[in-house]
């Protein structure tokens, strides 16, 4: 399988692209694998029209070995200024058939196992999306959104992402998550994994949102121990918005958002914006 033919590359990742900034567009125009075995991993927010997220996609599979993607929130909003005015689950499916005709691996198809530095390794692409379990203790649903209101503080998805024909967002994240256990379930538990998904399947690396309100948007808590149950070598995630990598339980949690302009980081000043998840980097 030519998906699986990753030679001395390495495994690299990025999100949160956000190509309708003429900035982050540049960033994407440049980005280039050191060697033809590299794969890149692309943990969601490309863009919030079809069309940029086709551009961004077709560009990187024309240049990695192999792309794999998942959806974040921005891709699945319904904007006005977008010509395809899909809605929930038929946008998700017609990104999923885009992709399918640029080559590029997406949740809905076989998982792929990197062979290379550091493998092997099962690549789970992941679309799990949120049930605002990661709202404050002790809080009900509806109290958690009436203080973000109150606050001002409303992830622009309460307008923007329609959960059609589910009844909700929370009702499509439980169908999301029963599709992937079972699909989790069947795979060969002889090998590790590298769990890709746009939100982080932990809540701790929320506690450092500046506007914890934010957090009900970011996962869901139904998730807190698959990196174990998986047997995770590394658990890749975007969203936050704060690159980083932590530790949980010993398995390493990649935060790899390029973000917006405004945000940019020391790091991708300098040019280094992809995170390399295999082979590890061990610090010097």
């Amino acid at each position: 399988m030519a998906a699986e033919e990753t030679g001395n590359g390495r495994l690299l990742a990025i999100s949160d692209l956000h190509v309708a900034y003429a900035e982050n567009r540049a960033v994407v125009e440049d980005l280039r694998p050191r060697s033809d075995g590299d794969w890149l991993l692309v943990a969601g927010d490309v863009g919030e029209r079809i069309a940029d997220v086709e551009w961004a996609l077709g560009l990187l599979k024309e240049r990695f070995a192999t792309v794999a993607w998942v959806p974040g929130n921005h891709e699945l909003w319904t904007t006005p200024g977008d010509p395809e005015q899909l809605r929930g689950e038929e946008r998700y499916r017609r990104l999923v058939q885009i992709c399918r005709r640029l080559g590029v691996l997406t949740p809905e198809d076989p998982y792929p196992v990197w062979t290379g530095a550091g493998g092997p390794a099962t690549v789970v692409p992941l679309f799990l999306l949120y049930d605002y379990t990661f709202r404050p203790p002790r809080t009900t649903r509806e109290q958690a959104l009436a203080r973000a209101y109150e606050s001002g503080v409303v992830c622009t998805d309460e307008f923007l992402l329609h959960p059609h024909p589910y009844p909700s967002r929370e009702a499509w994240c439980r169908a999301r998550l029963r599709e992937s256990e079972a699909r989790l379930d069947d795979r060969d538990p002889g090998l590790p994994t590298v769990l890709v998904n746009h939100f982080p399947l932990l809540r701790e690396p929320t506690e450092v949102l500046r506007h914890q309100p934010l957090a009900q948007w970011c996962g869901t808590e139904h998730t807190a121990d698959w990196h174990l149950r998986y047997r995770a070598a590394a658990v890749v995630y975007g969203h936050l918005h704060i690159p980083r990598t932590t530790w949980h339980d010993g398995v390493r949690f990649e935060e790899v958002s390029l973000g917006y302009p405004r945000e940019r980081r020391p790091h991708h000043r300098q040019g280094r914006v992809l995170r390399q998840i295999l082979p590890e980097r061990r610090a010097a």
